[in-house]
């Protein structure tokens, strides 16, 4: 049975669902950064998943990918799947700018986190709604 692990719940914030993943948000507002986690119990790779949930997982990733972008304004998309501390798969999509704090260095261990607002919290879930072509919303958890 898929739970998300407790270090991903600590971090981030829950948005919602697509078909496969959870998306969450880390809770930094120092970059738009995303974290699709698929719903499937146990797995660490991509390549453990089943042929039609890796090709759900790309087409959700894309998606995500495209919504930064757009939405964002971003100068460069980071999607990463380390794993190296959440073993839990997961997939990081980090909207990057040549101006924010850790350019053009990775992310990682870079500066303390820094929490979202309510107010920021609710543009992001704002932006995200907007973003939704098919008419479904992500809803508050």
């Amino acid at each position: 049975m898929f739970k998300l692990h407790a270090q991903l719940e600590k971090d981030c914030i829950v948005l919602g669902q697509f078909e496969l993943c959870s998306l969450l948000l880390m809770n930094d507002s120092s970059y738009p950064w995303f974290i699709l986690v698929p719903e499937r119990a146990d797995k660490t790779e991509i390549y453990q998943l089943e042929d039609e949930d890796q090709l759900l997982l790309l087409k959700e990733s894309n998606y995500l990918a495209q919504i930064l972008s757009h939405y964002f304004h971003a100068d460069k998309i980071n999607i990463a799947a380390l794993g190296n501390v959440v073993p839990q798969l997961h997939i990081h999509h980090i909207a990057r700018y040549k101006e924010d704090r850790s350019w053009p260095a990775p992310v990682w261990g870079q500066h303390k986190a820094v929490a979202y607002s309510e107010d920021e919290l609710d543009k992001i879930f704002d932006v995200i709604n907007k973003a939704m072509s098919n008419g479904n919303e992500l809803s508050k958890t």
